[in-house]
């Protein structure tokens, strides 16, 4: 079972090297590289799960009403990706179902930030994907937490997959800078481990990141951006689908707890 994902937002990543860039370019970047994912998973014929801002989606509602037209499951990134306060949590959940007309059943916190599982819970989420249980210093200290799902406070928890030795993260990062083809062995390593395998990227990777260099991005994020990481979407799908199933995150957690 391989749950992909992606977190789908307004692309802030500028800021954070202080760099001006206004809403509208934000916006206008996601959309494109949402628009490039879409396409992929279409042309493959698998579904995914879609962690979305209500910032972003208010912006682009006729890339919300695609992404459900076309069977992928939408779910909840918060209200807005650069800013975060508890209240969020349900005001970016009722949103989402205002805009997209579905239940929003699941959250991932920007950034991949600690959240508490119990404000997650009184919200009304099923299941929370905010856990990177591996350590790089400055952004994630879970070198200790659970490697695998689990329950807590009520709500399924669905960490990103790392490596079984070493708990190398199989996340976006790692897929633009190591060779494709370990990269994808990783990750069929992980997956006959643990039975399944969760990953996730965002929609501003699809973009020609490398034509930009105004926007002061870092190689590490710039690498294999655009064409290069629609090639490896389309590798790693192809690679994985005649033998493994893809699923939304509701279809895992409705499989998980009715084993339980």
């Amino acid at each position: 079972m391989i749950l992909l994902s992606f977190d789908i937002e307004e692309f802030d990543v500028p800021l954070e090297h202080n760099v001006d860039f206004c809403m509208e370019s934000q916006i206008k970047v996601s959309i494109e590289g949402t628009n490039k994912i879409l396409d992929c998973l279409k042309r493959n014929q698998v579904k995914a799960t879609f962690f979305c801002t209500a910032n972003f989606a208010m912006h682009a509602p006729e890339i919300m009403e695609r992404i459900k037209n076309e069977g992928h499951e939408i779910a909840s990134h918060g209200y807005n990706h650069w800013t975060f306060e508890p209240g969020d949590l349900k005001k970016s959940k009722d949103k989402l179902e205002e805009i997209c007309g579905v239940k929003i059943r699941g959250y991932r916190q920007a950034r991949m930030m600690p959240i508490d599982e119990e404000d997650v819970q009184k919200a009304g989420y099923e299941y929370n994907s905010s856990l990177n249980p591996t350590f790089i210093p400055g952004r994630y200290m879970h070198l200790f937490s659970k490697r695998t799902h689990f329950m807590k406070s009520g709500v399924l928890q669905i960490p990103s997959s790392v490596t079984p030795i070493f708990r190398f993260p199989l996340f976006w990062l790692s897929y633009h800078n190591l060779p494709a083809a370990l990269y994808r062995k990783l990750c069929a390593h992980t997956l006959k481990h643990d039975g399944y395998l969760v990953i996730y990227f965002h929609p501003w990777e699809f973009y020609a990141l490398n034509e930009h260099p105004e926007w002061k991005m870092p190689y590490i994020i710039r690498n294999n951006s655009g064409s290069g990481m629609v090639k490896r979407l389309d590798d790693f799908i192809q690679k994985f689908k005649n033998k493994n199933s893809f699923m939304t995150f509701t279809e895992f957690t409705e499989k998980t707890i009715s084993k339980k």
